[in-house]
């Protein structure tokens, strides 16, 4: 069975408590959408390394790495299972690529990870392995770094990009404001990129997408490189679906892209 590669924004953390279009799609998106996977593999935003990092747990603890949230927040737990095997290719297939890195045990899943798959796939019976992200790398290196898994769909492994397009807390307004012009702008012109696979556009997009300093600004790029990561591993079939997309607090986007074979349902 082959799985497709997401990206899925993460929006605010209070997604996890959270009643609203986009809980309700990411939950059909992980029940009804998607053939049953043997086993996720996120790169999250919120795991940064210079050397790529891979989580080896058996088990899952829940991190809760936010602050001045409601104190339900703190309580939920997400104890999914890990897959050593699995982040032990993974290892070896980065190996091959010549790409530095380790596994590691004991850090449990951010909040990156764990809001996007609880909304997915609630009964945490799917096993995970969750990676870090190299904001410093250029996008084609993310993107070459994505494509060094892109076997493990054919396997039933889906692998996620777990991050956000317009991702400023700087400009954010109030709850229930309409989406911010140049926001979509933004989130429009990254979409027509990825339709049209465009690569050496979409490499450049600090330099020729409308309002990038805005979207993506300098201390945020980390949100923005799952979007490689996730497209990379689709490389052998250049397909892309946007599935969601809306807003909250004006101009953090909530967008989710489906790249590779869709599922025919």
């Amino acid at each position: 069975m082959v799985q497709p590669a997401l990206f899925v924004a993460h929006g605010s953390p209070t997604l996890a408590i959270e009643e609203n279009d986009y809980t309700k799609f990411l939950r059909r998106l992980g029940q009804e959408t998607l053939d049953r996977p043997r086993a996720a593999v996120i790169f999250s935003a919120h795991w940064e390394s210079p050397v790529q990092l891979v989580s080896a747990d058996d088990r899952h603890q829940t991190m809760h790495d936010y602050y001045g949230f409601p104190e339900e927040m703190y309580r939920i737990r997400y104890p999914a299972a890990g897959d050593p095997l699995l982040a032990d290719e993974i290892i070896s297939r980065f190996k091959a690529g010549n790409l530095p890195s380790r596994t590691v045990e004991g850090r449990g899943l951010d909040h990156g990870a764990w809001v996007v798959l609880r909304a997915m796939f609630p009964e945490g019976d799917i096993p995970v392995v969750e990676l870090s992200v190299d904001a410093k790398r250029s996008p084609a290196e993310q993107y070459a770094i994505g494509k060094m898994l892109g076997e493990l769909r054919s396997d039933n492994v889906l692998i996620i990009g777990s991050g956000g397009l317009v991702h400023n807390l700087r400009r954010i307004t109030g709850e229930g404001t309409d989406p911010a012009a140049w926001a979509v702008l933004f989130d429009d012109w990254i979409g027509e990129q990825l339709v049209s696979w465009n690569l050496r556009s979409l490499f450049e997009y600090d330099k020729k997408a409308p309002h990038a300093r805005e979207a993506v600004p300098t201390y945020a790029t980390e949100h923005f490189a799952p979007l490689l990561y996730a497209m990379g591993a689709a490389d052998s079939d250049r397909q892309a679906v946007k599935l969601f997309q809306d807003y909250q607090y004006g101009s953090l986007s909530l967008n989710c892209w489906m790249f590779g074979n869709r599922p025919d349902r």
